[in-house]
């Protein structure tokens, strides 16, 4: 270890998409100006750091991914801090801060430091500084910044504490290192639904010496009287405030444009998760009709000529290209319009002074420019306050300078949220609203993240349908607003509505002798299995699916193959199935009206719908959503779910649906259990531990 021991903490991060590695490395960097060092490293290196002897305090970082599993960096150590053959006192010696990030949108929130933080508890690691839970719903910044203003302090009474140990040691020349530390209790720094009662207050915090800019450094433009707070004005007290604005992150990647011949990596050497394939559309339907509020699209893949496996609920993922028009846009206010097609050589400064600075994965070493806009960096990513720090000094106008000074400082974290955060806003959005912002394309590649694939339910079952692979999706739509002059659709769904246009609306120019398409386009695919969302081993167990809007698709695949399963397999017995299905109009947005035929053939025991904006002249208003029909099948499903120990699957939007699908289950056991609640609760936490209540939700 290159760092003095004295004045060293060891500092961990476990990263998925890059987050929790940007919060590590402001860490690393704002530990110099407290005479500290931080001696940092990815959690998945455990050649470059070892546990089991380390003296020194410990800061981990630690995001969560999928339905609340540590990030893959973090999967090796996980494995091996979780050996049940460690004894109890394994980690007697060792002093311990975590940072949890994660997203209270899903159930699990901060799970993947939650689980950590508990088994190292287990073994016995004492915590110097109070666990942080950083929610990304409401703004990781909201407990990240207050976490590391207060790490300081609890670092370097850690130190002390041990340093005065050593030295009381050397006295005696007694050896006491079994002896663990005082017990120190631990408060979560976590951020409840009451976010109001989360105040951040200047208030000289240790370190802001480096981070606080004085009210007469900046110069002050006082926007006009009357107007109100928008992305590009501010209005008093803050347009009036001193400022705590980040330190600037420190600079890494030098880039040179070379015309040069040559040719762009294949899109597989991309994707680090697995093997890719690339394979054809070969079908495209609009199962919504043209008035519906969601255009709702169903795609088929041939993957007969591929090594490709699924099975019924799994998860597989699409590589896809950003807006071509918005890259246009972007190269254009680079002032790079025609540099497209040149190669970028991407190297790492010389005289950086970044720790560990190396060129990031995602991006590769020569490509043209056009590709790494295209295929490689996130353009539409929420810019980080890290990133907004950086835009600073790449902005002339002194107003516009100003402004993106309070985006990211401490003062402006409200105005960042609402107007940054919230309204969904991009870097062109950002270069639109302050056009004297004139960035390095090292910039972009420093602080835009990795543009990461989509992931989408399958919708179909191989069996049923040997070498085809069928998915649905809603095309997302992103309003304009005030934030965003320009409406827009998803990055990838968006790509994918235009891929298969010709196929939606053929003409005779695409049509071949036989009237069929003679277009094939292609798109690069992976699989991402899903080890839980899967049918019931045991066929003779009933099961409920609960899937609104595109959320039936994963249970269409479910059906296909308890058909396929029936039709070879008569002699089994079959549990019964139930699947409840809603959506805004019965005429417009019903998927999968085909969900008659699995009804009628008796794959499909009981199917109960609803249309939640479908007038009605009934006496009795029929249920609106899915939670509701649920409530009327009351002593149904808990028949199902406590007699005989059957399965609940839920899919579909977690805000609006999955989290008030799970409350209608609580009641449903609270009454026909003749319970309270916290025993339903009970019930609950202890289907969703076996297994038997699975969710596939997004938000």
């Amino acid at each position: 270890m290159c760092c003095d021991s004295k004045r060293r903490f060891l500092l961990l991060y476990a990263t998925q998409k890059g987050q929790a590695k940007a919060i590590a490395e402001e860490i690393w960097q704002q530990a110099g100006a407290h005479g500290l060092e931080a001696d940092m490293h990815c959690i998945s290196e455990m050649d470059k750091y070892n546990l089991e002897t380390e003296k020194d305090p410990v800061v981990i970082v630690i995001s969560t991914t999928g339905t609340g599993d540590p990030p893959d960096t973090a999967r090796k150590f996980v494995k091996k801090i979780q050996d049940k053959t460690l004894p109890p006192d394994h980690f007697a010696h060792l002093q311990y801060g975590l940072l949890g990030l994660g997203d209270s949108e899903y159930m699990f929130f901060c799970n993947g430091g939650r689980t950590v933080d508990r088994r190292l508890q287990e073994l016995g690691a004492q915590h110097f500084y109070d666990t942080g839970l950083a929610d990304d719903c409401v703004g990781l910044e909201l407990v990240v910044d207050p976490w590391i203003d207060g790490l300081w302090l609890a670092l370097k009474e850690a130190l002390q504490m041990r340093e005065e140990k050593e030295v009381m040691n050397n006295a005696v020349n007694t050896v006491s290192s079994s002896l663990p530390p005082a017990p120190h209790t631990v408060h979560e720094l976590n951020l409840s639904s009451d976010v109001q009662n989360l105040k951040l207050k200047d208030e000289g915090a240790r370190g802001s010496d480096v981070l606080s800019q004085k009210l007469d450094d900046i110069n002050l433009v006082t926007p006009a009287s009357g107007t109100e707070p928008s992305l590009v004005h501010s209005v008093p007290p803050l347009s009036k405030s001193a400022l705590n604005i980040p330190a600037l992150p420190l600079e890494y990647i030098e880039v040179q444009l070379q015309d040069a011949q040559g040719e762009n990596p294949h899109l597989s050497s991309l994707i680090s998760e697995g093997t890719t394939f690339e394979v054809p559309v070969t079908k495209a339907v609009q199962l919504t009709r043209g008035d519906a509020i969601k255009t709702a699209l169903l795609l088929e893949l041939d993957i007969a000529d591929t090594v490709f496996e699924y099975q019924p609920g799994d998860v597989f993922c699409v590589i896809c290209p950003n807006n071509a028009s918005e890259v246009e846009n972007l190269l254009q206010i680079l002032g790079l319009s025609e540099k497209g097609d040149n190669f970028v050589c991407v190297k790492i400064k010389q005289d950086t002074k970044k720790k560990g600075a190396s060129r990031p994965q995602h991006v590769p070493e020569r490509s043209t420019l056009k590709f790494i806009l295209t295929w490689c960096l996130e353009i539409r990513a929420i810019p980080k306050k890290a990133f907004l720090r950086a835009l600073v000094e790449c902005t002339s106008d002194v107003g516009e300078k100003r402004r993106l000074q309070e985006l990211c400082s401490r003062q402006g974290t409200s105005d960042y949220t609402h107007f940054v955060r919230d309204s969904n806003v991009c870097l062109l959005d950002l270069l639109h609203a302050f056009p004297s912002c004139k960035p390095s394309l090292s910039l972009l590649i420093e602080h835009l993240p990795k543009l990461q694939a989509r992931s989408y339910s399958v919708s179909s079952s191989n069996f049923y349908q040997p070498g085809r692979l069928r998915f649905v999706f809603n095309v997302v739509e992103f309003p304009a607003g005030p934030s965003r002059p320009v409406s827009r659709k998803g990055v990838c769904t968006g790509w994918l509505a235009e891929l298969v246009a010709p196929l939606l609306h053929p003409n005779e120019n695409t049509l071949d002798k036989k009237g069929e398409s003679s277009l094939t386009e292609k798109i690069s695919i992976f699989p991402r299995p899903n080890n839980a969302f899967h049918l019931p081993a045991d066929p003779s167990v009933p099961f409920i699916m609960v899937g609104p809007g595109t959320g039936v698709s994963p249970f269409i695949g479910f059906l296909q193959h308890r058909q396929k399963l029936r039709e070879q397999h008569t002699d089994w017995e079959f549990g019964e199935t139930w699947l409840f299905f809603g959506c805004r109009h019965q005429d417009r947005d019903y998927l999968f009206k085909q969900l008659r035929s699995f009804l009628e053939n008796g794959t499909l025991t009981h199917l109960k719908v609803c249309f939640s904006r479908d007038s009605s002249t009934a006496e009795i208003a029929p249920p609106k959503y899915v939670q509701d029909i649920l409530r009327l099948c009351a002593k149904e499903v808990a028949r199902v779910l406590l007699k005989e120990r059957g399965y609940f699957y839920v899919c579909g939007d977690k805000k609006h649906m999955a989290d008030d699908v799970s409350d209608a289950v609580v009641d449903i056991l609270s009454m026909e259990m003749e319970a309270d609640k916290l025993e339903a609760m009970k019930i609950l936490a202890m289907l969703r531990e076996t297994k038997r209540y699975l969710q596939d939700v997004w938000s």
